[in-house]
């Protein structure tokens, strides 16, 4: 199990000095997060899900620090499980079924190389990190939303 950053692959971060706009990570992450224990259940996670309206979340142990990911994919492994061995959805956990490698991205990176690390890598969401801690989440579509924001500037 372990986090994976990103830090040591990019290049510097682009200064906001450059643009006009705010272009860092950090300025269109989603700060408010909702979150998962590795004990809570898939079934409370799914509930979760459909309530929230999301498709995945960071998990956290007791600490608050970031053990993984869970995401509705992850959920699908547990309903096809449930078919298999003809058992309805119990209470497993968290921990049996979330993405314990978790990749993640720093705060301080610019949109546009965060858009690179999301070509490169098939993921919707990345938690995004500051000083080991997490800080907020950016998505596929957060990237896309900033640059529409963007898109009356001049790019460098």
């Amino acid at each position: 199990m372990g986090i994976k950053s990103f830090m040591g692959r990019r290049a510097k971060a682009s200064s906001k000095k450059e643009y006009d706009a705010p272009i860092l990570v950090e300025d269109y992450m989603t700060r408010k997060l909702t979150t998962f224990s590795p004990e809570q259940s898939i079934l409370e996670v799914m509930e979760s899900f459909a309530k929230n309206r999301i498709s995945g979340g960071p998990v956290l142990d007791d600490n608050g620090f970031l053990v993984g990911i869970i995401s509705e994919a992850d959920c699908m492994k547990q309903i096809s499980e449930s078919r298999y061995f003809n058992q309805p959805i119990l209470d497993k956990s968290v921990e049996k079924y979330m993405t314990k490698n978790v990749e993640t991205i720093p705060h301080d990176i610019s949109i546009f190389d965060a858009a690179g690390i999301f070509d490169k890598h098939n993921r919707r969401r990345l938690p995004v990190m500051k000083n080991d801690l997490l800080v907020g989440q950016i998505s596929r579509k957060d990237i896309v939303v900033a640059a529409l924001k963007l898109s009356a500037q001049n790019w460098k």
